[in-house]
């Protein structure tokens, strides 16, 4: 069975800094119609920096769509044309001031594939050196280390309930085979 829904019309309803929204009327499986509402999203990546002693530098910070702060590892969003590592380094830099010797791809996610399509492009980073951080001017962030095995036992205990961060975390602990 092909599973593939068609674009009929398009319409942008919504156009702002970082995503657009569109809605959709799609024809679906089986000659039926429907309508599709996605948000569209630049893309970006995410950083497990791991240093000499396995400790993960993460960043809390407050996350308005929820009304909390968040405890995650540092991400950030694609320039156009900018490919995945170059924004991975970009982004560590600005966040935490960090710079890495070796860079590890962990893949990418669909965070949301329901209604949006943000791919995340996850990496380990390691060989660890401090330089001056430069976060954006609307950027308040708490830089903590903490163990990787903590952070495992804190995304099975529900306690970090970021996507890219619970992803990060448990690909990087499969991969260093711990």
């Amino acid at each position: 069975m092909d599973l593939t829904e068609r674009t009929i019309e398009s319409e942008t309803v919504y156009q702002g800094v970082v995503v657009k929204i569109k809605v959709d009327k799609v024809s679906i499986p089986g000659g039926g119609r429907s309508v599709r509402e996605v948000v569209e999203h630049p893309g970006g990546v995410a950083i497990l920096p791991l240093d000499e002693d396995d400790n993960v530098v993460t960043v809390t910070q407050y996350r308005y769509a929820f009304g909390k702060e968040l405890l995650e590892i540092p991400a950030g969003k694609m320039e156009p044309g900018e490919n995945p590592l170059e924004c991975a380094r970009r982004e560590l830099r600005e966040e935490t001031g960090i710079l890495a010797d070796e860079w590890v791809s962990l893949g990418s996610i669909y965070a949301s594939p329901g209604f949006c399509d943000e791919e995340l492009h996850l990496f380990l980073a390691r060989g660890l050196k401090q330089v001056q951080a430069q976060p954006d001017e609307d950027e308040f962030l708490i830089i903590k280390r903490l163990p990787l095995d903590s952070l495992v036992e804190m995304v099975m205990a529900d306690e970090v309930r970021d996507a890219k961060t619970a992803a990060a975390v448990l690909k990087a602990e499969r991969l260093l085979n711990r």
